[in-house]
């Protein structure tokens, strides 16, 4: 099977190569430009607490499936799961509008493989913050999926299916806010919200909190903060960071060991991905957690 075929993907490699990979692709992503100009709406529909608290269950419940779903689980094999779950995290993922898993998996291994480096998709200290927060994804070079980085995943069809309609979630998650936002306006009127105003706080505001969260993982993740270990990159650990990411600001600690689920080793060091994956083993969802050998934990306390 064609790389083409696996990842729904029309222009193939060769092709990308062709140009300059780090133009920046602008028809493709205005509609990432424009869900974040749309939170300016929240002018016009004004916001509710219903709004707000819809707003942080879209939030976080997002933030897991990239925490949890596309990161450690889609690039780093942390856990295993059910087939069936496995698409219920790429959905969850999918709903950030950050493009699909095997896209999103792919480029992360490579990060990983050249972190830090002229050959990394967003190193800070090569091509400067703002390319690190959020240029490279808008970049040509960038588009395609890496799908020799994430064969494993890319051999399920449903996965496939996934990355190459991406936007079916969010868009899905889009419509549902505004149908419950309608039904509450006609039924709760004393709410004060409409389905307008869901789309725009929930879904418009949310997802872009949670693009300028993700992206600052890679940003400022690789220039602030300490580093516990000597890593052959420039990770760091923080955290704040960590407090606003669900735990993906131990950043140092995963560098250092990247196939452990739980990237706080310590247990001061908080990590709500991390809670969240162990309640779903509780429930039997997942299993086979895998955390920090206890070389690491050795190596990082002394």
């Amino acid at each position: 099977m064609s790389e083409a075929s696996l990842t729904g993907n029309a222009a193939p490699a060769a092709a990308v190569e062709t140009l300059d990979p780090e133009r920046i692709a602008w028809l493709r992503n205005l509609p990432f430009i424009a869900v974040q100009l749309a939170c300016l709406l929240v002018l016009w529909t004004g916001v509710s607490p219903v709004a707000v608290l819809i707003g942080l269950v879209t939030l976080f419940t997002r933030m897991f499936g990239l925490t949890a779903g596309y990161h450690r689980y889609f690039c780093h094999r942390a856990f295993r799961t059910s087939r069936a779950f496995q698409f219920v995290l790429g959905c969850l993922g999918a709903a950030a509008a950050q493009r699909g898993p095997l896209w999103w998996g792919g480029h992360h291994r490579w990060h990983h493989r050249h972190s830090d480096t002229a050959q990394d998709v967003h190193p800070p200290g090569v091509k400067g913050m703002l390319w690190a927060h959020a240029g490279w994804i808008m970049s040509v070079g960038n588009d395609r999926t890496r799908v020799e980085w994430i064969r494993d995943f890319a051999r399920f069809p449903e996965l496939r299916w996934l990355d190459a309609h991406h936007y079916v979630a969010p868009v899905g998650l889009g419509a549902a806010l505004f149908g419950l936002g309608h039904w509450l306006n006609v039924a709760y009127p004393a709410l004060g919200t409409s389905g307008a105003q869901l789309v725009v706080v929930a879904f418009f505001c949310s997802t872009t909190l949670l693009y300028h969260v993700t992206f600052a993982v890679n940003s400022l993740g690789h220039r602030f903060g300490s580093r516990r270990y000597e890593t052959n990159d420039a990770s760091r650990n923080s955290f704040w960071l960590a407090l606003v990411t669900a735990g993906e600001g131990w950043h140092n600690n995963h560098h250092r060991y990247p196939a452990s689920e739980r990237q706080g080793f310590y247990w001061w060091e908080v990590d709500f991905t991390h809670y969240g994956v162990v309640l779903l083993s509780w429930l039997g969802l997942v299993w086979d957690v895998r955390g920090p050998s206890a070389d690491v934990i050795r190596e990082g306390a002394r």
